[in-house]
């Protein structure tokens, strides 16, 4: 059975369709990156993974279940989304802050445990943040709040885990860190990832599955090596695009138009 599934699943914004008749199957294991222009639709159907938007038409379903029948709770334990951008409210510490992911897996009444203050030091060790615990939120650089953004969904450990332009912020060292300790993590835990990215190349490095929206309601999806060619990826982003082989795989190199 797929983790989480669409069926027919359509979206439409006032003066077009995004995607239509999306039948897609996510499977334990699998990194998924979903690229395409600006207003394809990237966000949109992540939050509507999320169960954030409202389904226009179609199903989505979790672990064969419909997402809407799983109580909100259920559905926070096993889905984490990670927002395009991320603000605080209120100050709060790194720690405090990435406590947070805890949340949907305590009772009303309940308070996080020894166990729970243990598992957000790791996250925050793992997205080189060690030390920065009892810093304020409102002191950390933008990459550094994105990563603690990061830290906090580890924190949440889902099944599921939906991630809009997550390198944003981050130096080139830190994308790639961040995208081999997932993509790592979702293989050898049986976990799924489906992440919005916009640099063709970490998608290639990192992921196995592509999601490709086109912006005109059509859409292509499946694994990597079929999907990524140099004529599908100059009509995603209609720029003329040189599609190389290399030791390290596949990368992608937009051409200058005279």
């Amino acid at each position: 059975m797929s983790r989480l599934e669409t069926r027919q699943l359509f979206a439409a914004v006032p003066d077009r369709v995004l995607f239509q008749a999306l039948d897609l199957k996510v499977e334990p294991g699998q990194s998924w990156a979903v690229l395409g222009p600006n207003g394809a639709g990237k966000t949109t159907l992540l939050h509507t993974l999320a169960g954030l938007q409202r389904i226009q038409h179609g199903e989505v379903l979790l672990d064969g279940k419909a997402l809407e029948q799983w109580s909100y709770q259920a559905r926070a334990q096993r889905i984490g989304l990670l927002l395009q951008d991320t603000w605080d409210a209120f100050p709060a510490s790194v720690l405090e802050t990435a406590l947070i992911g805890r949340h949907p897996h305590l009772g009303r009444w309940g308070w996080e445990s020894a166990d729970d203050y243990a598992l957000a030091e790791r996250a925050l060790a793992a997205m080189a943040l060690e030390g920065f615990e009892p810093r304020r939120t409102d002191t950390l650089s933008g990459g550094e709040r994105r990563r603690l953004a990061i830290a906090t969904l580890l924190v949440q450990d889902p099944d599921i885990y939906l991630l809009d332009e997550p390198t944003n912020h981050l130096d080139l060292h830190h994308q790639v860190s961040l995208l081999k300790n997932l993509t790592d993590w979702v293989r050898d835990q049986g976990r799924c990832l489906i992440m919005v990215l916009h640099d063709v190349n970490l998608a290639a490095r990192f992921c196995d599955h592509l999601l490709l929206l086109y912006g005109d309601s059509d859409a292509e999806h499946g694994p990597l090596e079929d999907l990524l060619t140099q004529k599908r990826l100059e009509r995603l982003y209609r720029q003329p695009i040189r599609l190389m082989k290399t030791r390290d795989g596949p990368v992608a190199i937009p051409r200058l138009t005279d």
